[in-house]
């Protein structure tokens, strides 16, 4: 009777196996490209997915600052921060934070908002390594290439 039962097996942090992977993100659209990301940060790509666990992979992101947005939104879109004092409250938008000193925060920001917030969050996005130009020192991981522009012809923007 064994054979019968439908028991969904939860997966033990012991038994995670983390695999690396690379994006270039040139040309792509930031919301496709950060879905993806989170999906395979939290490791929902996986058979043994486990909510409660980090069962993700590492995902390295070449040319994080050479994204693109559809339509109006880079000069549109605004973002907010609060510096915590009255009437503190800042606003940029993506083109200025891309000719920045830190333009891969677009996309971190943006992985970061799809992932869920608290420890296990803050756990996956150790796994997220952006970086503006084509270098990264991840070369001894033998990263896998993952083609996000060929998984829809939305992903990379229209010239």
């Amino acid at each position: 009777m064994k054979a019968l039962t439908k028991a969904t097996r939860s997966i033990k942090p012991a038994e995670v196996e983390k695999n690396w992977h690379i994006v270039d993100a040139e040309g792509l659209v930031v919301g496709r490209l950060a879905a993806i990301v989170a999906n395979i940060l939290r490791g929902k790509h996986k058979p043994s997915f486990t909510p409660h666990v980090d069962c993700g992979d590492h995902v390295i992101v070449i040319n994080a600052d050479k994204v693109v947005f559809t339509g109006k939104k880079m000069n549109d879109k605004v973002y907010y921060k609060h510096t915590g004092h009255p009437g503190g409250i800042k606003e940029t938008t993506p083109a200025k934070v891309l000719e920045g000193r830190f333009p891969e925060r677009v996309l971190e920001k943006a992985v970061q908002r799809m992932i869920p917030r608290g420890p296990l969050g803050r756990a996956q996005m150790k796994a997220l390594h952006l970086y503006a130009g084509t270098e990264h020192p991840h070369d001894g991981q033998k990263p896998q290439v993952l083609d996000v522009a060929s998984m829809n012809r939305k992903n990379k923007a229209a010239a």
